[in-house]
């Protein structure tokens, strides 16, 4: 798998500097294809799926010679600033990549971004080839506001299967499956669960699935909308209990909050035996197997979704993580740069070709109808547990810090920071939390 993109380590920052600030911009135009205005130009990122996007041009332009696709590609922290800046003004890009959730609902509410429902509803084809629970990201008040364009990226359990075997142990299915393990590894000096706690985010993954396996999807929902009181809500308050519960038995390995998460410290205790499991993202696969190849051909590493919660309301199959990033349409473009636009999302992203490109790349993207394919890739087993994975997800849940505005987003991960670390409770969380979100 390619690394997440953009890195967790700074979503808050992402999210700040994609919320519409209007000011001007002294470059960007939004016609491509030699200034004719028959082309479409797309802004996006260097991580990533820049090898897909540039075979996707190269492709799609040798076939529709009269309306073209313009690729410029930018690093994560000048797009940021790039972006906001050019499509404050006026003068962004027909199409823009983007990461869905709360910094593309800043551009919507500002009237920057068309809507892409008619299209779809026009092409039903097009729109049920790619899972709902997916679309959802960039869907605000009933609308779609953008596409999916790369693979999906859930949060996932992984394992080392000797140190599980070491104490007869098995991948736990349930919170109390999880504490029982958790003694058993400590019990043998085995530290139980790695996480790179200095970057913070990592936290989030809990919280995240342990509301939902409480309390369900409706929890955040109410989260989200701003609903006054909505982070005390019984299935908060237990799931931060949850969490206090896990830390206080030695959960997760010593040292956890000055590991950081993005130099690969977290998933080298899981591949050195230094710790026997980890929960992070599908990107996590690609950092073990990058660190370790050995480690994953010998299969030696497992992995399975988060343990259900007895008498939550959450469905079993929910996950958390990112669902993909998207491109979104311009609502300043002309017409006829929309109507090329909307062409090449419909029949150039996520064709037969676009999807062998990025399943090369290891992506998993969420369209319907790839078992077949998955079956002829490297890593088969993997690639195909994710892909159903996200394809059988009653809800699939944006991550909280991208989901919510920057502000509250880095009040968030702050206040669960001091819960993680033991200087507040379960209930100064709830009620600090909520404050954050009345100002």
């Amino acid at each position: 798998m390619t690394p997440r993109m953009p890195s967790r380590a700074i979503p808050t920052a992402m999210a700040a500097a994609m919320a519409l600030t209007l000011s001007a911009c002294g470059s960007g135009g939004r016609t491509a294809g030699g200034g004719t205005g028959d082309g479409t130009l797309v802004w996006a990122l260097t991580q990533g799926s820049e090898t897909t996007f540039r075979a996707s041009a190269t492709e799609w332009n040798g076939e529709h010679p009269d309306a073209e696709v313009t690729y410029q590609y930018f690093q994560n922290d000048p797009y940021k600033q790039k972006l906001r800046t050019a499509v404050g003004a006026g003068n962004g890009p027909v199409l823009f990549e983007n990461w869905g959730g709360g910094g593309l609902r800043s551009y919507v509410d500002a009237g920057k971004v068309a809507d892409l429902t008619p299209d779809l509803d026009q092409n039903p084809q097009w729109k049920n080839r790619i899972f709902p629970s997916v679309l959802k990201a960039a869907t605000f008040d009933g609308k779609v506001y953008g596409v999916p364009v790369n693979g999906v990226q859930p949060v996932v359990l992984y394992y080392n299967k000797e140190l599980l075997a070491r104490v007869g142990g098995r991948p736990p299915q349930t919170w109390d499956d999880l504490l029982t393990l958790v003694r058993k590894l400590r019990a043998a000096g085995i530290a139980p669960l790695a996480m790179g706690g200095a970057s913070k985010w990592p936290d989030l993954m809990w919280l995240e699935y342990l509301v939902d396996r409480v309390g369900g999807p409706g929890t955040f929902e109410d989260i989200a909308a701003g609903k006054k009181g909505a982070w005390s809500a019984p299935a908060v308050l237990r799931a931060t209990g949850m969490i206090k519960q896990l830390v206080d038995a030695g959960g997760f390995a010593k040292g956890f909050t000055s590991v950081s998460a993005d130099t690969g410290q977290a998933e080298a205790q899981l591949y050195t035996g230094k710790a026997a499991m980890i929960l992070q993202g599908s990107w996590g696969y690609g950092t073990i197997n990058t660190g370790s190849p050995k480690f994953v051909a010998d299969g030696r590493l497992g992995w399975t979704g988060f343990p259900a919660v007895a008498g939550g309301k959450g469905d079993a199959s929910d996950v958390v993580g990112n669902p993909a990033n998207f491109f979104s349409l311009s609502a300043q473009a002309s017409a006829k740069e929309k109507k090329s636009a909307v062409t090449y999302l419909k029949d150039g992203v996520y064709n037969d070709a676009y999807v062998g490109h990025l399943l090369k790349n290891g992506d998993v993207p969420p369209v319907q109808n790839l078992d077949a394919k998955l079956k002829t890739t490297d890593n088969a087993d993997w690639t195909t547990y994710v892909y159903q994975l996200t394809r059988n997800a009653k809800s699939f849940q944006l991550s909280w810090d991208q989901a919510l505005s920057p502000e509250l987003g880095n009040e968030l991960l702050t206040h669960l920071d001091q819960l993680f670390l033991g200087q507040i409770s379960p209930e100064q969380f709830c009620a600090q939390m909520d404050k954050a979100a009345a100002k």
